[in-house]
């Protein structure tokens, strides 16, 4: 596949490629399939901080901007365009659920990149236990294979919201069920 003479690259192209997707909503990068061009010296810190070149990327709209066109492919995460793949690093998971919210009996989580999302079915939560510590890593699925780390006081929100259910702690959303942890932990 030919590139015009006049496209743009690297995080230009990045930029661009985001900038199609109309008012919040997403580009379709699950449509896209270009070569992988290489990596691209960007980190996304396990406190949710991205970095360009060691650099944090101070302004907020790109950060916002290049997490639309982020993807988890088998090989890795990376940034891409219609014509370009760039491979990025992430220390943990892409992004930070930072606040929560219930309406209707749904818990509503925004992220630390301005996503909005409904836990249920399709947006499960899931915690992964460190079976050594005892540590909880709760996790919100956001979209394709992306999901958002759970800040821990948006986690004691929801083990404050959380019923007891078959000796583990539990909240509901969306019709679904979530647990909290293993059977017996938080529960006294």
């Amino acid at each position: 596949m030919s590139v015009p003479a006049d496209s743009k690259t690297g995080l230009a192209a990045v930029a661009e490629a985001a900038t199609q997707a109309p008012g919040r909503g997403l580009p379709p990068v699950h449509l896209w399939n270009p070569s992988h061009c290489g990596d691209i010296d960007i980190v996304i810190r396990r406190d949710g901080t991205w970095l360009h070149e060691n650099s944090p990327i101070g302004r907020v709209e790109l950060v916002r901007l290049f997490s639309t066109v982020l993807r988890k492919d088998p090989d890795g995460y990376c940034l891409v365009t219609p014509v370009e793949k760039l491979t990025i690093r992430v220390e943990d998971l892409p992004f930070r659920a930072v606040a929560v919210t219930e309406t209707d009996g749904a818990l509503c989580f925004t992220t630390d990149v301005g996503d909005t999302v409904e836990a249920g079915p399709e947006h499960p939560i899931r915690v992964e236990t460190d079976p050594v510590t005892g540590e909880p890593s709760p996790a919100l699925h956001v979209r394709a294979d992306l999901w958002a780390r759970i800040a821990r006081p948006v986690f004691y929100e929801l083990v404050e919201r959380a019923e007891v259910d078959e000796g583990r702690l539990v909240v509901r959303s969306g019709g679904a069920a979530f647990a909290l942890g293993p059977v017996g932990a938080g529960v006294a």
